[in-house]
């Protein structure tokens, strides 16, 4: 199994979203980042299962909300790097952007 980096675009996307939810719903953040970890397990265990989107970056998505996980596969070290946490609705230009 792989291990993985969040990187700190896709942590401050996770935090922004996770407050989001929470102001909506009291718990509801919680919700969203329990589906965001089932999500990078899945990805873990299955890097290669979602087809590549662009040169490098893979995509999957989540089942309840409409968010995006972008990764990247690190053969060499045996890590999966997260570069996005990403809203379905926005831009799809700024996905990949650091």
């Amino acid at each position: 199994m792989y291990a993985y980096i969040l990187l700190p675009k896709a942590y401050q996307e996770l935090l922004d979203a996770w407050e989001w939810y929470e102001r909506i719903k009291e718990g509801l953040g919680d919700r969203f980042r329990s589906e965001i970890q089932v999500s990078i397990d899945y990805i873990l265990k299955n890097p290669y299962y979602f087809e590549l989107k662009s040169r490098e970056y893979r995509e999957a998505s989540t089942k309840i909300f409409p968010y995006l996980i972008v990764y990247k596969i690190e053969e060499e070290n045996n890590r999966i790097l997260i570069v996005s946490v990403f809203h379905s609705s926005r831009n799809p230009s700024f996905k990949k952007k650091p």
